[in-house]
């Protein structure tokens, strides 16, 4: 008894609520909002898709991985600590990359300030220079040199410029006309200066061609930088973004699995293993807050903030202040060690199971295909609510409002199963969410994509519930919470990874309106 007081079970489910909340609604200002910040910079669907689908498959292999050596050495504690503060920081770095200038989306917003101190600086000018040129008329014209020699090699005469009161009309009226008066002057120019340089421009050459020449063999012993050094701004932008991404999802992937293993490892010393689950639905809470409270928040700002800090990159200081309100979360979070239980082995027996049982490879290959499919709704919605202008409001509303859906589904899940077995249930599922993608080809409005997204209870909801009721179903004792991971964690990232590989080549080549329609057609016949 006197261990049993000791243990505040209340306390612990409260600060692992408390850290499910914050870690979700960090994630949430920045994630879903993260290939519209791709897009900005100049990454093609395909690229974006390489990088995100990365990113799902790192997650799929450093967290079961960091999770175990955290218990391994008794360290989960600065594991998280430590994931929390470096996955805080790195994702900082795409801020300072440049934009390729290539196939770039900015964001839409109010520049009504910015065209109105363009306009009062524009005529304050032009004020300016009315006032000088009439104090000055004896100015009104000036003599412009030409170059010395022609292509004859003859003199010639110089060429008048007028300046009166009349040219800044002239230039209005027609600025083409002046580009090409320059352009040729400059062509002439060029063609003098190459005619008279004559045998000197053949040394020139060959110095640069061995200039190029050293710079590859320099570049050839640096291998990967010396290939970054030769390719465009595009593809030197995309490969920056993939390492930063990769490393960012490094350490921030052994989070999660950790902190759920410390839990429930506490309430089961706790002999209060029941309650477990009972934290999740926070985790869909803080997700709806933190991608609403971002997306209003961005949209009340100008264009720029600061001046180099533009509205894209308030999602990321938003996630690096919440980050760091779930640092003395992690502090104060009661864990527990259990050395006897073998987590590796405990994965390895739930593969077993899996595999043992063709009802469980049935929902296993769903569950990877509901994921693709997510994961290309993930990616690419935002682009096509972009595409027919809607701002970031819009856009966190849509993301917040399926969330909300999605954590009210528990309401509707037991009139569901008196009706529907779990297996039924997981088609619905699969169902709805290929009839949401094949409304996203048809919007038409800023706001159109609302009422679709109401529907992910019964998308995403569903399929989950009947994933976890599958579990129920094959595991044995002691192997819930590993039947799970295989589903949930597993199967998710790794139809996640697949589908944002093949979704941004599909968008690339075919464009989001063709993506959407074929998710929806692939999912209906699966269904079937």
């Amino acid at each position: 008894m006197k261990r049993n007081k000791q243990i505040d079970v209340k306390r612990a489910l409260a600060l692992s609520g408390a850290l499910h909340f914050l870690v979700c609604c960090a994630r949430a200002c920045l994630l879903p909002f993260l290939t519209l910040f791709f897009r900005r910079l100049g990454l093609t669907p395909a690229m974006t898709g390489v990088v995100m689908g990365t990113k799902h498959l790192i997650t799929l292999v450093c967290s079961p991985l960091g999770s175990l050596l955290a218990k391994r050495y008794d360290k989960r504690r600065a594991v998280m600590i430590c994931s929390l503060s470096l996955s805080a920081v790195v994702p900082l770095v795409l801020l300072l990359l440049p934009s390729a200038g290539v196939h770039g989306r900015s964001d839409t917003c109010n520049t009504s300030d910015v065209s109105t101190t363009t306009t009062q600086s524009l005529m304050s000018s032009i004020t300016k220079t009315t006032a000088s040129t009439q104090t000055h008329p004896e100015t009104s014209s000036a003599l412009v040199p030409r170059s010395n020699t022609t292509l004859a090699g003859s003199k010639s005469a110089p060429l008048v410029v007028n300046t009166s009161l009349q040219q800044p009309e002239v230039e209005k009226s027609h600025p083409q006309m002046q580009q090409v008066n320059a352009s040729s002057v400059e062509n002439t120019t060029i063609g003098e200066t190459n005619q008279t340089s004559g045998s000197s421009s053949t040394p020139v050459r060959k110095k640069r061609s061995k200039t190029t020449t050293e710079g590859e063999t320099r570049g050839g012993h640096f291998g990967f930088l010396g290939s970054l050094k030769a390719m465009d701004a595009q593809h030197q932008l995309f490969f920056l973004v993939l390492i930063t991404v990769s490393v960012w999802e490094a350490v921030a992937a052994p989070l999660e699995w950790t902190a759920d293993d410390g839990r429930y490892e506490y309430l089961d010393f706790a002999d209060a293993s029941d309650r477990y689950s009972s934290t999740g639905v926070w985790g869909l809470l803080g997700a709806a807050c933190g991608v609403g409270g971002a997306g209003l928040l961005v949209s009340q700002l100008r264009c720029l903030v600061a001046d180099q800090t533009t509205r894209s990159g308030v999602h990321f200081y938003c996630y690096v202040a919440v980050v760091a309100l779930a640092l003395p979360v992690v502090t104060l979070l009661p864990l527990h060690v259990n050395k006897k239980r073998d987590k590796a082995n405990g994965l390895l027996k739930a593969l077993q199971l899996v595999r043992g049982s063709p009802r469980a490879l049935l929902c296993a290959a769903t569950t990877v295909l509901v994921g693709a499919a997510s994961a290309a709704v993930d990616n690419f919605l935002l682009w096509q609510m972009q595409d027919h202008g809607s701002n970031k409001l819009h856009m966190a509303l849509s993301v917040a409002l399926a969330l909300l859906s999605q954590a009210a589904f528990p309401l509707l899940a037991s009139r569901i199963s008196k009706v529907l077995a779990s297996g039924r249930v997981l088609a619905v599922g699969a169902a709805t969410l290929g009839l949401q993608c094949f409304y996203y080809s048809f919007l038409w409005a800023p706001w159109a994509a609302l009422p679709a997204q109401a529907f992910s209870c019964l998308s995403a909801g569903t399929v989950w519930w009947a994933v976890r009721a599958q579990c129920e179903d094959l595991a044995t004792p002691g192997s819930e919470r590993s039947v799970s991971r295989i589903y949930s964690a597993l199967c998710l990232h790794l139809g996640s990874g697949l589908g944002s590989f093949g979704g941004g080549l599909v968008a690339q080549r075919f464009g989001l309106t063709w993506l959407f329609r074929g998710v929806a057609l692939c999912l209906m016949v699966w269904c079937v």
